[in-house]
C-alpha cells in the first residue's frame, strides 16, 4: 500500500482527528524499523525498535469497519512483530476515542498510562492519550 492509499484511508477513518499526511507516511515507510501490515480498506503502521513494537497508526476505511478488517491487520501486525523480535507492543489513542479503545481493549490490550493534552483537535480542544500495551509473548 502506498503513502497516498495510506493517507486516504486514513482522512477517511479520523474525521475527529488531524491525520497524517502523505508525507508523513511516505517518511515513516522510508525508515527501516517500520512494519506495515494493510489489507483492502484497512492498515496498521508501526515500527519495531529492539524488543519492543509500537502503532503509529490504525485505521479502517469506514465502510469496512466492523468486519473483522482491523482486527485482521492487528493480529498481523503482532505476529510480525513477534518474528522481528518483539515481546510487547505499545500503542497511544485518544481518550475520547470510545470505538477505538474499546476494539484495543476487546484484542488484549490494557491501559498502561496517561499523557493528558497530548492531542490537539481540529477545533483547538485537547485531548488525553491514553498509553495502552500488551505481551506478545
Amino acid at each position: 500500500m502506498t503513502a497516498a492509499e495510506l493517507a486516504a484511508i486514513a482522512a477517511r477513518a479520523y474525521r475527529h482527528m488531524s491525520p497524517w499526511s502523505e508525507a508523513d507516511f511516505a517518511s515513516t515507510l522510508d525508515q527501516p524499523a517500520t512494519l506495515l501490515c494493510a489489507a483492502e480498506g484497512a492498515f496498521v503502521l508501526g515500527r519495531v525498535v529492539v524488543d519492543e513494537a509500537e502503532i503509529l497508526a490504525l485505521a479502517t476505511d469506514p465502510g469496512r469497519q466492523r468486519s473483522g478488517a482491523g482486527r485482521a491487520v492487528l493480529a498481523r501486525f503482532e505476529t510480525q512483530a513477534r518474528a522481528r523480535g518483539a515481546v510487547s507492543v505499545f500503542l497511544e489513542v485518544a481518550a475520547e476515542n470510545t470505538p477505538a479503545t474499546g476494539f484495543y481493549t476487546a484484542c488484549g490490550y490494557r491501559m498502561t498510562g496517561l499523557r493528558k493534552g497530548y492531542y490537539k483537535r481540529p477545533d483547538g480542544r485537547r485531548d488525553d492519550a491514553l498509553l495502552m500495551s500488551k505481551a506478545l509473548t
